[in-house]
């Protein structure tokens, strides 16, 4: 049902938000939606290890 989103609904959902939120906040929301999008990235990076190593262990048992 949800596909990809094209660039003329990528121009929307930013004009929108430019309307909601203002110049002046959207700066700080992409910084703090950034640093968010970065955590999660290396948590799960950081599971995915921890789970590899797991795996890893009970095949030499």
């Amino acid at each position: 049902m949800f596909g990809r989103i094209g660039a003329s609904e990528l121009i929307l959902i930013l004009c929108i938000a430019l309307v909601i939120f203002g110049p002046s906040k959207l700066p700080e929301i992409g910084k703090s939606l950034g640093k968010a999008i970065n955590e999660f990235k290396s948590y799960s990076n950081k599971l995915t290890k921890d789970i590899d190593s797991e795996s890893d262990k009970d095949d030499k048992k």
